[in-house]
């Protein structure tokens, strides 16, 4: 028995067991109870989500709190936070992938779905936050009478390219690993309909040597396209802030801690999906403890390298000796969202150090609160990215403080409750653990690899 595939799978495991606890939720039982009030719970939110933006779009971005020093605000906060998320998932799953991790096998699954859907809301808030979204073609180059053709010195222009991209490339990539899934569903499925959708989907797939020859050969190059395709997504986002004059944004730093922080946030939700998945699918036997402790080390990592970017860009603004960088530096400390920007650094810093003890690594109610209480952190650390800069700017006279709206809250959490209702449709259409990976790994454990 392999080292590696410890703990990953139940001793007495078969492919055939594996692929029924998986495969049976979706085909032979029907939701219940729990599911249903999920779902009416986050079609309830999500409905609330859409009166907000139907009110938006009639009354205007006035609804919110932006003010004339604050202009950003929520809106493009949270899209910097959802697109963090969003790059995560296919980062991961390629990653892991070309590393050769066997424990990958039970989350790329939801971490691939994640990105789609996270990466899809975060493009709603740039166009929600533009007052006339009508306007939101504007930023793509298309013909026209008029011949109107974007700013490409901005960096507003290559976000909507690099996001458009990324999500056409992490769709290609997700559907790509789904198609063997697709086809054992064809095969287990009872009724002719779902037989002929899963059929249609799974493209002729017989399992053939020459298939898996050519899928693993397309899949493997694609997952490494993937990984510079992430950097380079969220370090456009980043150039968002660091290619302006403001103090606290002017950081060469932005690109790489952005990416950083994408991975620590997108980890911290993939935690919390694998405990979800595993408690309401009942899928203990393939999403086991060793997981949870695997992703524990991977964000005390991150907490680490988060720690190790705030001191560099604190010492930067002091170092650099101007005196606008030094006021952001004081006022991050003594201003008006000190303490948020407090609770910050305990959210994204001291409390994941508590991963250091095995014994909490092992538990997974610990390990889902620390991966919650890390990504409100980032949230934070989103909106404070904006907050202290344009509250505290080089000219003194246009200070203000930003106070959100209830329009602003209920925003964010529709997006929240669109998110999970993506995510429970999801579940109940295609398999949420990758069946052909675990087959993989089942195999691996006997021959010893």
């Amino acid at each position: 028995m392999s080292a590696a595939t410890d703990g990953l799978l139940p001793e007495d495991a078969t492919y055939g067991t594996l692929v029924g606890t998986v495969a049976d939720p979706l085909l032979r039982e029907k939701a219940g109870g729990r599911y249903r009030i999920a779902f009416l719970a986050a079609l309830a939110v999500t409905l609330m989500m859409l009166g907000v933006i139907g009110w938006l779009f009639f009354e205007g971005i006035g609804i919110f709190g932006n003010n004339t020093s604050v202009v950003w605000g929520f809106p493009i906060a949270n899209y910097v936070w959802w697109i963090g998320i969003g790059n995560a998932g296919t980062f991961i799953s390629a990653a892991l992938l070309l590393t050769r991790q066997p424990w990958r096998a039970a989350i790329n699954r939801f971490a691939e779905v994640m990105t789609l859907f996270a990466v899809s809301i975060a493009g709603l808030f740039p166009i929600l936050h533009l007052g006339r979204p009508y306007h939101a073609g504007w930023v793509f180059p298309y013909p026209n009478s008029m011949d109107l053709w974007p700013q490409w010195s901005s960096a507003l222009i290559w976000d909507a390219a690099s996001i458009v991209t990324y999500l056409t490339f992490s769709a290609l990539f997700w559907f790509l690993g789904l198609i063997p899934d697709l086809a054992t569903l064809r095969d287990r499925a009872r009724t002719r309909g779902w037989q002929l959708i899963y059929g249609a989907l799974a493209l002729g797939w017989r399992g053939s040597a020459r298939h898996w020859q050519l899928h693993d050969a397309v899949y493997r190059a694609m997952a490494m396209m993937a990984l510079p395709l992430v950097i380079s997504v969220h370090s456009v986002a980043a150039l968002d802030f660091a290619a302006s004059l403001m103090p606290g944004w002017q950081e060469t730093i932005f690109p790489p801690y952005f990416v950083v922080g994408a991975l620590f946030s997108g980890f911290g939700i993939v935690i919390v999906l694998a405990a979800t998945m595993r408690w309401s699918l009942h899928l203990q036997d393939v999403i086991t403890t060793r997981h949870f402790e695997v992703m524990a080390k991977v964000v005390l990592a991150g907490s680490i390298a988060m720690g190790l970017s705030y001191a560099t860009e604190w010492f930067n603004d002091w170092y650099a000796g101007d005196t606008a960088e030094r006021a952001h530096l004081h006022f991050l400390f003594t201003g008006t969202y000190a303490p948020l920007y407090l609770a910050m650094l305990f959210c994204n810093i001291a409390a994941p150090q508590i991963l250091w003890i095995p014994a909490l690594r092992r538990r997974i109610l610990c390990v889902v609160a620390v991966a919650v209480v890390l990504n409100i952190g980032m949230w934070l650390e989103r909106i404070l990215i904006i907050w202290n800069t344009l509250s505290h700017t080089h000219l003194p006279t246009t200070e203000s403080v930003f106070y959100p709206t209830v329009f602003d809250w209920m925003l964010l959490a529709g997006t929240l409750g669109f998110f999970a209702l993506l995510l429970l449709c999801i579940s109940r259409l295609i398999p949420v653990v990758a069946m052909h990976d675990v087959g993989k790994l089942l195999h691996q454990r006997r021959s010893g690899e």
